[in-house]
């Protein structure tokens, strides 16, 4: 007899609603229609995975009288701390200015919560941002939150396990979906299949198990035909410490000297408790080091000291941690005709980006916003409104990927040869990064508002930044922005009277 699996851990109270009782689907066979059957309002919905993905997903679908249940492999901690499920936990996070707008409208009230956690705000063009062009110029852009990933993680899951009907259980190993035999208004479309456990009934599967998502195979057990996944990998890889540091001891709010090929680079960030994150980032055979003695030689090797300098300054409070599964991934099931309905990827297990860029968590913010305007309308209770809706995180997607794998592309001596729209782009990016780099503060600012999912790429042909690259190169760029003070001077000491 098979055992259930752990008991839902109760969160906000005794009362809370439970998902229904299990009804085993009926035995697959190779000639099973791959169709769903006939659409119906989503009564309970089962989220695959807890992660920043899997509960913004939960956040946009939970409603009244509906249950939403999360199924986690991982058992959490009770407390912020890195787990096995996220492994770039350690590493330092950007969030980008609009993916912290996205959670803030799902969930209302995160951003004093983090805050109040610990979290550092600070304005984006304050940075001391290092890239292949030179310095870039202090100026008013975004104001953003730096904190750590388990912190973030950790007050998202809170509030959304708040909820009414969010619930969640973990310690849970989902081994596939099936499609459930149709029966009286109590049956429900899909099993999702869990070990030693009975099959979870649902009207909707969200998948939100990231990159290493199982659901290509699923799929193919399923009938669907293949998806073709879509791919670049720069093997970047990161390693990273804490530094214990009084965040006013340094004169800037965090460090970036820009990874180039050829070049490594690496990141300051200011989290909770006083502390720095520090990180280096490396393509190749240019991977950072896992020795703490080697990662701090190998900060030397930079382009600049900055992060020697900060390291130096601190205490390193932690062990290095290393990540290299960096790989840009993204599947096309927006392209495949027969897309079963009720069933939804999203965050990584769609597409996933080098978390470098700091784009993933925005991404899947957009994606759940995406997801709660289509339930409100009722478009997930149509034909074809799954795939309508998979198509539609897609488009959400395009920007990042192209600014990643752009990027990435670079990294990647193989990699396919960028069409004459693609090189004429890049030129004139580097443009603009040039200008900016030289005091062209609109050239900065376009740029900042585009990384940060804001602003739109045409915004890189306003006219104040075409006439800028037009003088640029037609009387020089003039003198480049001056190396930004890093550390704040120690006060002098008062003379000893005796």
């Amino acid at each position: 007899m098979r055992r259930r699996p752990p008991a839902a851990r109760p969160t906000t109270g005794p009362d809370r609603p439970t998902p229904p009782p299990a009804t085993r689907p009926a035995t697959r066979s190779p000639d099973r229609s791959t169709s769903s059957p006939a659409p119906r309002r989503a009564r309970h919905v089962v989220v695959l995975g807890a992660g920043v993905a899997g509960l913004l997903a939960a956040a946009a679908l939970a409603r009244p009288g509906r249950t939403v249940l999360l199924l986690e492999r991982d058992d959490l901690p009770a407390a912020p701390r890195p787990r096995r499920g996220v492994p770039q936990s350690p590493q330092p996070h950007v969030y980008l200015h609009r993916g912290l707008e996205a959670v803030e409208e799902l969930l209302p009230g995160t951003r004093a919560d983090l805050l109040a956690a610990g979290a550092v705000p600070f304005d984006t063009g304050d940075l001391a941002w290092l890239a292949a062009s030179g310095w870039t110029p202090r100026v008013r852009q975004l104001v953003i939150l730096s904190v750590s990933r388990p912190v973030f993680e950790h007050v998202v899951r809170r509030r959304v396990l708040a909820l009414p009907g969010v619930d969640l259980r973990t310690g849970v190993r989902v081994d596939g979906v099936a499609h459930a035999p149709v029966g009286g208004p109590d049956s429900h479309p899909w099993a999702v299949e869990v070990a030693d456990g009975d099959p979870v009934p649902a009207d909707l599967v969200v998948d939100a198990t990231g990159r290493s998502s199982r659901l290509p195979g699923w799929l193919e057990h399923l009938g669907v035909s293949p998806a073709r996944t879509d791919t670049i990998d720069a093997r970047v890889g990161y390693a990273s410490w804490l530094v214990d540091l009084p965040h006013d001891r340094v004169d800037v709010p965090g460090i970036v000297v820009q990874a180039q090929p050829g070049s490594p680079g690496g990141i300051a960030l200011p989290v909770e408790d006083g502390r720095w994150i520090v990180g280096a980032v490396g393509a190749g055979d240019q991977r950072p080091p896992r020795d703490a003695d080697a990662l701090r030689a190998f900060l030397d090797e930079l382009p600049d000291p900055a992060l020697a300098e900060l390291v130096d300054a601190g205490r390193t409070a932690s062990e290095v941690a290393v990540h290299r599964q960096t790989g840009n991934q993204r599947h096309r099931y927006d392209l495949l005709p027969d897309w079963p309905d009720a069933l939804l990827p999203i965050g990584d297990a769609l597409c996933a980006f080098n978390p470098i860029y700091g784009q993933g968590v925005t991404v899947a913010a957009l994606e759940a916003l995406a997801l709660r305007a289509a339930d409100r309308r009722g478009a997930l209770g149509r034909p074809g409104g799954a795939h309508a809706l998979v198509r539609r995180f897609r488009r959400l997607a395009d920007l990042p990927w192209g600014i990643a794998t752009g990027v990435d592309r670079a990294f990647v001596p193989s990699a396919r040869r960028p069409s004459p729209v693609d090189r004429a782009m890049g030129w004139w990016i580097g443009e603009v990064n040039l200008i900016g780099a030289h005091g062209h503060t609109r050239a900065q600012l376009v740029l900042g508002r585009l990384y940060h999912l804001v602003g739109s790429p045409l915004a890189l042909l306003h006219p104040a930044v075409v006439a800028g690259v037009v003088r640029a190169r037609a009387r020089g760029y003039g003198p480049p922005v001056p190396r930004p003070q890093i550390l704040v001077p120690a006060p002098a000491t008062a003379p000893d009277p005796a």
